[in-house]
């Protein structure tokens, strides 16, 4: 069964302004549960797109928004392909390009995705090297573990994970590798600790926690399509659209607040002047001027929330 705890829900949603007969799109349907909560402010004039590429949470995704599934339309896809995606939609084009009301962005890996063994993401559980987020792709772990270079391997870990021991794991992979094939995530674990002083493994929490979230969004090309999918995003919202984006840790987060920052309205005339002439208009405005934070609550519930941050922007 697909168990999902969804994080900042309903501030999230309650940041989209729902209209009943608007067009959203929850870019990261993962368990459904933000999918579920817009669909049911949603009446029957209004629609939810809801894009996913795991076949996996596709399948849940049928029971959970059963009750909705007249304003719902569930597509297997990669979020980078939002505005392909759009144009196939007549309901959210206008004037011939794509125009709808909210986009919604719950990134990185989801809970059940977590919690399956067999999917290689997690350093708890001894699997198969692969951490595919859609099974159709090619690249696995495996892949990047046992094939590239060290000085590749490095540099995933150190940009990706921020992991400052990336040149010695890199080192500990790739002499490993020559004697046999690295093939569980079990085995990667023991070369990520041996990497590793014994000192630094005492603190900061799981000692390949930075690692595998470095081979996940390299697999993945995580950060890549989340570029590419702000800027569609921006081109896809209507006036007064609202995009939400909650990020899970600091790479994530910043380039969101960049590109929020970057399309922000920016007058650049003289503060001793009266009024503005230099009619520098951006793209956005920002509803959350700090990111929303999850409650104390919701904290006590889902420990996976402590990293969590929303930010808001709207179209002008």
């Amino acid at each position: 069964m697909f168990h999902h705890v969804t994080v900042l829900k309903e501030e999230s949603v309650e940041g989209l302004h729902i209209k009943p007969d608007g067009v959203y799109v929850d870019c990261t349907m993962g368990g459904a549960g933000h999918s579920a909560l817009i669909a049911s402010k949603l009446g029957p004039e209004g629609l939810l797109i809801a894009l996913d590429q795991d076949d996996v949470a596709l399948a849940n995704a049928q029971t959970v928004l059963a009750p909705y599934l007249d304003r719902v339309a569930i597509i297997k896809s990669n979020f980078r392909e939002i505005e392909l995606v759009l144009r196939g939609v007549p309901k959210a084009m206008k004037d011939g390009k794509p125009q709808v009301d909210g986009i919604l962005f719950d990134l990185g890996v989801s809970s059940p995705q977590l919690d399956d063994g067999d999917r290689g993401f997690s350093y708890n559980h001894d699997a198969e090297l692969d951490m595919r987020m859609d099974r159709d792709t090619l690249l696995t772990a495996k892949t990047i573990v046992n094939e590239w270079p060290a000085d590749k391997i490095a540099k995933v870990l150190f940009e990706y994970g921020e992991e400052k021991f990336s040149r010695r794991i890199a080192s500990v992979i790739v002499e490993a590798r020559e004697k046999k094939t690295i093939e569980t995530t079990g085995e990667l674990v023991e070369l990520i600790k041996e990497g590793i002083p014994a000192a630094a493994r005492r603190t900061g929490g799981h000692p390949a926690k930075r690692s595998f979230q470095a081979l996940r969004i390299a697999v993945n090309d995580e950060l890549g399509a989340f570029e590419e999918a702000l800027q569609q995003s921006l081109n896809c919202l209507a006036p007064q659209g609202r995009i939400a984006v909650i990020t899970f840790h600091s790479l994530e987060d910043r380039i969101c607040k960049q590109f929020f920052v970057k399309n922000v309205e920016k007058c650049t005339c003289p503060p001793a002047f009266p009024m503005c002439v230099c009619e520098k208009v951006g793209d956005l405005k920002l509803v959350t001027r700090k990111p929303i934070l999850p409650s104390e609550h919701e904290l006590e519930v889902n420990q996976r929330a402590r990293s969590a941050k929303l930010r808001i922007a709207e179209k002008l």
